[in-house]
């Protein structure tokens, strides 16, 4: 092991290789056999802390989810790498795991050599099936046919491109879709409903792709070149996985469910090490369509529990992503058999410049600014059409900033001439996307100045008119805090600009007050199903902004471990029905976010990124202003040569 090993680490090829060869070795895991899953098992916190005090490694180990295809058979197990031996194999009965990447690919590949399918297509005048691409859904528990129930089903779209490397996404099929057992690749039957004739649209974004009267259109002048130089490198270091710019240190991690996943971030406070967080993830995504109709029913996305974001991550060394002075991480994550292989460039990290920081010009002294400078840590996900890009900022002045943007392709659908479209928006000549809803819960384990913590709503009320308040002028801020589950179950409110701050009670500030950092909501949306709704049930974690839970490293996910084909959420309502204690102990904070759209003409054919963020800002945690120290830029950089030959004026 390289001298920067830590125990948060990821596992190595190396590593997926011998926990592959060890579960074949003890239970025959091979042939007929697909890998969902393998990830670390994350030590407990205390085994992390003593590694960072002396050096001792905690046992290494992973955890495993495969499946039986014949029998259907969805098997758990934890292996000891340590040890080389499996510490746990357990069936998991009623259960499927998340598709698989050779799944999804598998699927397209027979659908589309499938005669039943190539003659059905040949009917609606589609015959070159080299144009023809099926994209693989999961299936709900609800909406899944009672005679298939209990085998591991999808259901597929059919999309067709108009020539080599167009669209795919410009050509719906509508009214035709296939039911395949994905374990047998068996082709259970293609629903085949209803027909629209094809109008005459816009969808291509490859400039090639693009008719020529489009493009001559354009009247857009070329951008003369920016660049972004740090001819002396970058002020952050990277060893290994531990990162640190500016204070903060911290260190990145990877799994194929998550994604990127952020671990023991830290300040430097005047030479004082102070923990703030010890775990940032993304732990789901539920994406469901608000659109009952046939082609649409059926879509409600988990990208999170049923496919796996690590699994969906894109090489950022593929286009301009980044600018500037950029360091990658590589990920390395498992195919269907158990094989590694390495996704280059999967997290970028670099410096960006984001104009002022704090300023004030004084009549007599002048003018003292800053510029913000803060450190990018980021992932790119493709999900099918979709694109999602994440964003965690690190600021001068103690801020966290999560960003989150959305791209990629709507899925539209054709109907009819006079047709209506009331679930979606006209995007293209007799072509509509229907309305959706991004929903995605943000796993914070915050550890303010330590595990002990105690989260408070804190609320701005209107203080009454009256003798001592005759103009009506007072406003005073309620800080409650949220000692059970129950009261840890927590929505958004405009009215009382609702924030939550997680304080740590046990320690005090220089001026006496209780350290603490503020969750900031932004981009909160209400879930806008009716209760009794049997897709909700599946993600009832959606019906609150923030739910406040103890930290147990058994509770991952929000909507349960085992989202494919699932019926009920057995994560967050299950957990809380215990009404918890949450007061001055390890807390965590599920924040629900996400991107209400409502589909625009603007978004087609490819959609400029919808930006959605919120923020983690320390209330009291620093006793002032703790970017007062950062240095001015000198004069030079604001400035190109030559533009102005003297500097008397700064």
């Amino acid at each position: 092991m390289a001298d920067t090993f830590h125990p948060l680490d990821p596992l190595t090829s190396d590593e997926f290789g011998r926990t592959a060869s060890l579960l074949n070795a003890a239970h025959g895991v091979g042939p007929g056999w697909r890998y969902a899953s393998i990830e670390l098992v994350e030590p407990p916190k205390a085994d992390v802390a003593a590694f960072d005090r002396d050096g001792t490694v905690p046992d290494r180990r992973a955890v495993v989810v495969c499946f039986e295809r014949a029998e259907n058979k969805t098997y758990k197990a934890v292996v000891s790498l340590t040890s080389g031996s499996v510490l746990e194999w357990n069936h998991i009965p009623g259960e499927q795991a998340n598709f698989t990447v050779d799944e999804w690919v598998e699927c397209d590949e027979a659908l589309r050599n499938h005669p039943d399918v190539v003659a059905a297509l040949a009917k609606r005048g589609v015959t070159d099936m080299s144009m023809v691409f099926m994209d693989t859904w999961t299936y709900g528990d609800v909406v899944m046919p009672e005679k298939y129930k209990g085998r591991r089903l999808g259901w597929s779209d059919t999309w067709v491109k108009a020539a080599d490397g167009a669209n795919p996404y410009a050509g719906p099929v509508n009214g035709f879709h296939c039911v395949i057992d994905v374990n047998t690749m068996e082709l259970l039957e293609i629903e085949d409903t209803f027909t629209v004739d094809k109008p005459e649209i816009m969808g291509e974004y490859v400039p090639r792709h693009i008719p020529e009267r489009i493009r001559n259109a354009s009247t857009r002048e070329p951008l003369q070149p920016l660049e972004i130089t740090q001819p002396e490198g970058p002020s952050f270091t990277l060893e290994g996985n531990k990162l640190e710019w500016q204070n903060w240190s911290l260190r990145v991690g990877f799994n194929y469910r998550e994604g990127m996943t952020l671990h023991a971030i830290s300040y430097n406070d005047n030479g004082r090490v102070r923990p703030i967080a010890n775990r940032l993830s993304f732990a789901e995504m539920m994406v469901p369509y608000r659109d009952h109709c046939d082609d649409h029913y059926r879509r409600t996305a988990f990208d999170i529990g049923e496919w796996g974001i690590g699994f969906m991550t894109t090489s950022l060394e593929l286009g301009c992503d980044c600018l500037g002075e950029i360091r990658y991480l590589d990920a390395v994550l498992h195919n269907s058999k158990g094989e590694p292989y390495t996704i280059k460039n999967a997290i970028c990290i670099h410096e960006e410049d984001n104009a002022v920081l704090w300023k004030h010009v004084d009549h007599h002294a002048g003018a003292e600014v800053r510029r913000m400078r803060r450190l990018t840590v980021s992932l790119h996900v493709t999900v099918a059409n979709y694109e999602y890009l994440t964003y965690w900022r690190f600021y001068q002045d103690g801020n966290i900033e999560c960003e989150v943007r959305a791209t990629g392709i709507m899925v539209v659908s054709h109907f009819d001439e006079g047709g209506t479209h009331p679930h979606g928006t006209l995007v293209d000549n007799r072509t509509y996307a229907p309305y959706h809803q991004h929903f995605l819960v943000a796993r914070m384990d915050l550890d303010v100045d330590g595990t002990e913590n105690t989260v408070y709503a804190t609320e701005t009320e209107i203080v009454p008119m009256g003798p001592d308040n005759p103009y009506g002028l007072s406003l005073r801020q309620k800080n409650t805090p949220l000692r059970t589950e129950a009261e840890g179950k927590q929505d958004f409110d405009w009215n009382s600009q609702r924030a939550w701050k997680v304080v740590n009670d046990n320690t005090k500030n220089g001026i006496g007050t209780s350290p603490a950092y503020k969750l900031v909501p932004g981009a909160a949306i209400p879930a806008m199903f009716d209760p009794k709704s049997p897709v909700l049930a599946r993600c009832r974690a959606i019906e609150h902004t923030l739910w406040v839970t103890p930290n147990s490293p058994d509770e991952r996910w929000p909507a349960g471990e085992f989202v494919n084909q699932s019926k009920v959420d057995h994560g967050l309502p299950e957990w809380t029905e215990a009404n918890r204690s949450i007061e001055n102990t390890d807390v965590v904070l599920w924040y629900v976010f996400g991107i209400h759209h409502i589909t625009r003409p603007e978004d087609w054919p490819i959609m400029p990124v919808d930006t959605v963020n919120f923020w983690l800002k320390p209330v009291g945690f620093f006793d002032r202003n703790p970017s007062i120290d950062v240095a001015p830029t000198p004069p030079k950089a604001c400035h190109a040569e030559g533009a102005d030959g003297d500097h008397h004026h700064h």
